[in-house]
C-alpha cells in the first residue's frame, strides 16, 4: 500500500500529484444557504480542487451552559457562549444534499468536517468522498475511530497537537480501519500570524508521519501558503468567503473569490517550480549556453607568439576553451597565426 498519496473522488493527491486546494466553507454562509450555494460555485471557478464543509449542530458540539467555561473571551467570537457561536455558525443538516448536489452539478468534490457519529451517519447517507477532522478533534479518538471504520480517506488537521497525539491519531485511524489518511498542519488560532506557523515542521512532519502533509491556512493572504508547498505540502485549505468585511463569524480571517483565484494560480507555479533535482542547463535555458565565457584571442598574434594577458581573456560568447583552462595557455606559444576575435582551441597552441 502506497502511503505517500490518497485518492479523493478519483483525484491523486500527494509530492508527486499537483498541490490539492480546499475551500472551506466553514461559517461563511451566514445562515443562507444561497451564500453556501454561490460559495461552491465560486471555489470551483477559482479553480479549488474541493469544497470543505462542518456537519454538527449546536447541542452536539457543546451544551448550552452559563458557566464561565462555556463563556468566549477575547479574540473574534468574545461575549458569546460557545452555544450561542456554533447556533450562529452551524450548517444546517437539512442544507447538506442540496449542497452535495450543487456540488456534483458543478463539478467540484465536496466532504465535510463530521464532529460525531450522528453526523458521520448523514455524511454516509449523502455518499461523502472523504472526511477530515478538525484540530480541535484531532484528541478525540472514538471519533476518529468511527471516521475511519467508514473506510474512506481522511484528512486530520494537526493545530494544538504534540508529536504523541499526531501519532495516536493515525494509529487509532489505522486500527480502525483507514487506509489513506493525510495530515495538516495548522495552527488553531483566527486569524493566525505567519510567524506561529513554523513551516519547517512540514518537512519533519512527512519524514515523522509517512503520509501525505499539507496545510490548513488561518493567515491573512497566501504567502504562507506558498511557503508551505516549496517544504513539500502537498494539500492547502484556505477559508472561502464571498466578502471579509460581512462580519460573519469567520469573515475576517478568510479570503474572497478572487483570492482563491490567486491562491490556485500560486500554488501550482509554486509546486511546479520545485521540480527535481537537477544540475546544468534546462530546455528554457539551453539556446544561452553559447554566451557563456570562454577564451579569445583579443589582439593578433603572429604564429609562435607567446600568449598573454594582452593577447588572451576570458570573455563571452562561449565558443573557446573553457575559462579554467587560462593558466595552462599563458606562457604558452601560438601553432599558427590567430587574429582578433578567434575562439581559442587546444590545437592552436604548441604542445
Amino acid at each position: 500500500m502506497d502511503r505517500n498519496s490518497i485518492e479523493i473522488a478519483g483525484r491523486k493527491i500527494g509530492v508527486e500529484h499537483p498541490p490539492y486546494i480546499v475551500a472551506e466553507l466553514s461559517a461563511n454562509h451566514n445562515g443562507d444557504l444561497g451564500n453556501a450555494l454561490q460559495l461552491i460555485e465560486l471555489a470551483k471557478q477559482a479553480g479549488a480542487d474541493a469544497v470543505k464543509i462542518q456537519t454538527y449542530r449546536p447541542d452536539t458540539i457543546t451544551i448550552d451552559s452559563k458557566n464561565p467555561e462555556f463563556q468566549i473571551r477575547g479574540g473574534l467570537w468574545d461575549g458569546h457562549s460557545l452555544f450561542e457561536l456554533y447556533q450562529k455558525a452551524h450548517t444546517p443538516w437539512d442544507w447538506h444534499a442540496d449542497l452535495f448536489t450543487r456540488a456534483s452539478d458543478v463539478g467540484i468534490t465536496l466532504f465535510s468536517s463530521p464532529f460525531d457519529d450522528t453526523a458521520v451517519e448523514l455524511l454516509e447517507e449523502l455518499q461523502a468522498p472523504a472526511y477530515k477532522i478538525a484540530s480541535f478533534e484531532a484528541i478525540d479518538l472514538p471519533l476518529i475511530a468511527r471516521v475511519a471504520e467508514t473506510g474512506k480517506p481522511l484528512i486530520i488537521s494537526t493545530g494544538m497537537s504534540s508529536r504523541q497525539e499526531i501519532a495516536e491519531a493515525i494509529e487509532c485511524a489505522r486500527d480502525h480501519g483507514a487506509d489513506e489518511i493525510a495530515i495538516l498542519h495548522c495552527v488553531s488560532s483566527y486569524p493566525a500570524p505567519a510567524e506561529d506557523y513554523n513551516l519547517k515542521t512540514i518537512p519533519d512532519m512527512i519524514e515523522e508521519f509517512a503520509v501525505p502533509v499539507g496545510l490548513s491556512d488561518h493567515t491573512l493572504g497566501n504567502v504562507t501558503a506558498i511557503g508551505a508547498i516549496a517544504l513539500g505540502a502537498c494539500i492547502v485549505e484556505k477559508h472561502l468567503t464571498l466578502d471579509r468585511t460581512r462580519g460573519g463569524a469567520d469573515d475576517s480571517f478568510s479570503i474572497e473569490p478572487d483570492e482563491m483565484r490567486q491562491l490556485c494560480q500560486d500554488v501550482q507555479i509554486a509546486a511546479a517550480a520545485m521540480g527535481k533535482v537537477h544540475y546544468g542547463p534546462v530546455e528554457s535555458d539551453s539556446g544561452n549556453i553559447q554566451f557563456r565565457r570562454s577564451l579569445f584571442v583579443v589582439s593578433d598574434v603572429r604564429p609562435g607568439e607567446i600568449f598573454s594577458a594582452d593577447n588572451v581573456r576570458s570573455i563571452r560568447p562561449g565558443n573557446g576553451l573553457a575559462p579554467k583552462n587560462l593558466p595552462d595557455v599563458l606562457g604558452k606559444r601560438a601553432a599558427c597565426a590567430l587574429p582578433h576575435g578567434t575562439a581559442l582551441k587546444w590545437e592552436f597552441i604548441k604542445d
